[in-house]
C-alpha cells in the first residue's frame, strides 16, 4: 500500500488485514475482475475501496478545475444506508489523497447533488434509480468510468434493479475494470457474471451462505398473537440496550414501534416509507443509545454497521432464507460475539426450514413458558399433539350446531313445496313495516298473496301442453313479416 492509504488505515485503527481483504486486495491491484464472496462484516468495503484508491493515485489532482476530477469509479449498491456506509469509508480511506467522492440516491433534493457533481468528483457511489435520474437530466457523464463496482449484487436483484443496472452498463465505457462483492452469490447472479465479468477471478472466504461462527442462533416457538408479548419480555426480562428488530412489511414496522411504544420502551422505526432525513435520524439515535430498540424492515439488512450491536432480532421470518444471512450480519462484526433470536410461529416452519438448509444449520428451540400455549407451537418442539388444539375444536363443535339446526326445521315446516312458504313472511317481522313506510311501490309493497300464484302454473301447464307449436309459431313468424292475423 502507499502511504497515504497506510495512514489513513492506522488513523482508523487497523492492524491486520481481514482473509477478504489478503485474497482481494492482490487481484484488485492487478486489475482483475473479480467475483469475491465472503459474511457480513468481514471487511468487504476495503478490499475493494483501499485497492481501488490506489490505482487511482497516479490521477489524482489538486486542481480546483472539474475537468481535472471526472468520474473514474461508479459503486453501485441496492440502499441508500449502504450508499452512505460505502461512500464514508472511501472518503475516510482518501483523506490523504486528493480524490473527491459523491454519493447520489433517491429520497433527497437533487439540486445538493447536481452542485457537488459540477465541482468534480473521482468515486461516485449511486443507488441506481436516482443515478439514471441524474443520466436522463444529464448532470453526469460516465463516459471516463474505469472500475466499476456492484456490492451486495443479489439483493439488487431482489430489488428488481437488474434492468436499471443493464442501462447503466450500456452507458459505460467497454473497457473497464468489474468488481462484485457480496455475502451471498444466488445462481441468478452466477448467471450475471458471464455476461458482465472477463475472466474473473473468485474469491470465496466461507462455505457459500454461511454465517459467522461468532454469532449463537436460537428460535423461540410462540403463537403468532404472542410475538409482541414476547418481544417485550425478551428486551425487559433482560435488559437489553440495543436491538435491531426485523419486520417483514413497512406497515408491521410501523404498528409494533407503536406497540413497543405502548410498553414504555424506547423504540424508534426505519424502512422506505421514512424519508432519509428520517431514517439517518432514526440510526443516529440507535446508533448513540437514545432508542433501546430500532424496528426496520429489510431495507437495513445491508449496509447497516452499527459497531458492537448486540442482539438482531427477526420478529417476522424472512421469505428469502438469503435475507437471514443479511440480518443477522448486522451482529457479529469485525470478530465480536452477536446473538440472533427468532420468533417462529407455527406457519413459519417452512421458511424457517429453508434457512437451516441454506446455512447448513439446525437452529437451537427455546420455548419460553407462557408463550407456546397453543398444541401446533408444542409439536415444533415435542412433536406431539398437545391439548390446546382439541379445546378449540371442542367449542368450535358446541357452536356449530346452532348454526346447522335453523334450516332443518325451516324445511319441515313446509315439506311440500307447492304449498305457500310462511317462513319468509314470519322470519322479518320488525324489517316489514320499516320497509313498507320507506316504499310505497303497489307492487313491492303488497303483501304476498299465494292464491295469485296458481292460475299462473295452471296457464304455464296448459301452454306446455300440445298447443305449443303453434303459439311459438307466431312470435318467430311475426318476427320475420309472415303470419298475418286472421
Amino acid at each position: 500500500m502507499i502511504p497515504p492509504l497506510l495512514q489513513a488505515v492506522k488513523d482508523l485503527g487497523y492492524e491486520n488485514p481481514s482473509p477478504i481483504q489478503e485474497q482481494a486486495i492482490p487481484l484488485v491491484l492487478a486489475g482483475r475482475d473479480l467475483m469475491a464472496g465472503a459474511q457480513t462484516g468481514t471487511g468487504k468495503t476495503a478490499a475493494f475501496a483501499l485497492p481501488t484508491l490506489q490505482n487511482l493515485a497516479p490521477h489524482a489532482s489538486s486542481s480546483a478545475s472539474p475537468a481535472r476530477h471526472p468520474i473514474r469509479v461508479l459503486v453501485l449498491t441496492p440502499t441508500r444506508e449502504l450508499a452512505v456506509q460505502v461512500e464514508e469509508s472511501f472518503r475516510d480511506y482518501a483523506k490523504h489523497m486528493p480524490l473527491r467522492t459523491c454519493i447520489v440516491y433517491g429520497g433527497t433534493d437533487m439540486n445538493a447533488q447536481i452542485l457537488a457533481l459540477r465541482k468534480g468528483v473521482e468515486i461516485l457511489v449511486a443507488t441506481p434509480g436516482r443515478l439514471l435520474d441524474h443520466v436522463q437530466n444529464k448532470t453526469l457523464m460516465l463516459n471516463q468510468v474505469s472500475v466499476l463496482i456492484l456490492d451486495e449484487a443479489d439483493r439488487m436483484l431482489d430489488m428488481g434493479f437488474m434492468p436499471d443496472i443493464k442501462r447503466i452498463i450500456a452507458l459505460l465505457p467497454p473497457v473497464r475494470q468489474n468488481l462484485l462483492f457480496s455475502a451471498t452469490f444466488p445462481d441468478e447472479i452466477r448467471k450475471l457474471t458471464k455476461t458482465l465479468l472477463k475472466n474473473p477471478a473468485e474469491v470465496q472466504i466461507a462455505a457459500r451462505n454461511a454465517t459467522a461462527d461468532s454469532i449463537t442462533h436460537v428460535v423461540h416457538p410462540c403463537a403468532r398473537e404472542k410475538k409482541r408479548e414476547l418481544l417485550c419480555h425478551i428486551i425487559q426480562s433482560r435488559g437489553l440496550k440495543q436491538v435491531l428488530v426485523f419486520t417483514g412489511t413497512r406497515i408491521g414496522a410501523n404498528r409494533l414501534a407503536h406497540q413497543l411504544r405502548a410498553n414504555h420502551i424506547q423504540v424508534d422505526a426505519i424502512h422506505g416509507d421514512k424519508t432519509q432525513s428520517e431514517r439517518e435520524a432514526a440510526l443516529e439515535a440507535f446508533k448513540t443509545g437514545k432508542t433501546t430498540v430500532l424496528v426496520a424492515t429489510d431495507v437495513a439488512s445491508r449496509g447497516l454497521d452499527i459497531e458492537s450491536l448486540p442482539q438482531v432480532i427477526n420478529f417476522d421470518i424472512p421469505h428469502s432464507p438469503e435475507d437471514y444471512v443479511h440480518r443477522i450480519g448486522r451482529t457479529g462484526r469485525a470478530g465480536l460475539t452477536g446473538e440472533a433470536i427468532s420468533l417462529v410461529a407455527p406457519e413459519d416452519m417452512e421458511a424457517l426450514a429453508a434457512i437451516e438448509k441454506l446455512i447448513n444449520k439446525k437452529l437451537e428451540r427455546v420455548m419460553m413458558p407462557g408463550f407456546a400455549n397453543v398444541g401446533t407451537v408444542a409439536t415444533m418442539v415435542s412433536g406431539e399433539h398437545a391439548g390446546g388444539g382439541a379445546g378449540r375444536s371442542r367449542s368450535g363443535s358446541q357452536r356449530r350446531p346452532e348454526r346447522e339446526r335453523r334450516p332443518p326445521q325451516q324445511k319441515s315446516q313446509h315439506p311440500n313445496p307447492h304449498q305457500p312458504a310462511t317462513a319468509p313472511h314470519s322470519a322479518p317481522h320488525h324489517a316489514a313495516p320499516k320497509a313498507a313506510q320507506k316504499h310505497h311501490d303497489p307492487i313491492f309493497s303488497k303483501p304476498y298473496e299465494p292464491g295469485t300464484a296458481a292460475p299462473v302454473a295452471a296457464k304455464t301447464a296448459a301452454e306446455s301442453s300440445g298447443g305449443l307449436g303453434k303459439r311459438r309459431e307466431r312470435p318467430v313468424a311475426s318476427l320475420l313479416g309472415g303470419l298475418k292475423r286472421a
